[in-house]
């Protein structure tokens, strides 16, 4: 059993592996390969195309976002919804235009980042 203070887990950041204004506040350090954090989506904010190792578990805690795998169009998530990606898949996920989102990302080994979607 491991108890993580609010104190340890590091403060919230911004990356380059996104378009627009989004911040990553991790809930656990890196353990055992799985990442969590809450991340936040300005409006129009969304990352690059990627895939994860394991797979990843998105709960969407607010607002409403777009997902989208590669080769497919957009589907529209809001808070509430759980989303499951398989490990490998190539997608990319963010908040609308005119909302911003944050979900719960529960990541299951390496994320591979690729390019910006356009």
């Amino acid at each position: 059993m491991r108890i993580v203070r609010q104190s340890d887990r590091g403060p919230a950041e911004q990356r380059i592996t996104v378009t627009g204004q989004v911040w990553f506040e991790p809930v656990l350090p890196v353990t055992d390969g799985t990442t969590i954090a809450n991340v936040s989506f300005a409006p129009g904010a969304r990352t690059f195309w990627h895939s994860h190792e394991g797979g990843q578990v998105l709960q969407i805690v607010s607002g409403r976002g777009l997902i989208c795998p590669d080769g497919e169009q957009p589907s529209e998530i809001r808070a509430g919804d759980v989303v499951w990606i398989p490990a490998g898949e190539r997608h990319w996920h963010g908040a609308t235009a005119d909302s911003p989102m944050t979900h719960l990302a529960i990541s299951l080994g390496t994320t591979h980042w690729a390019e910006e979607v356009v």
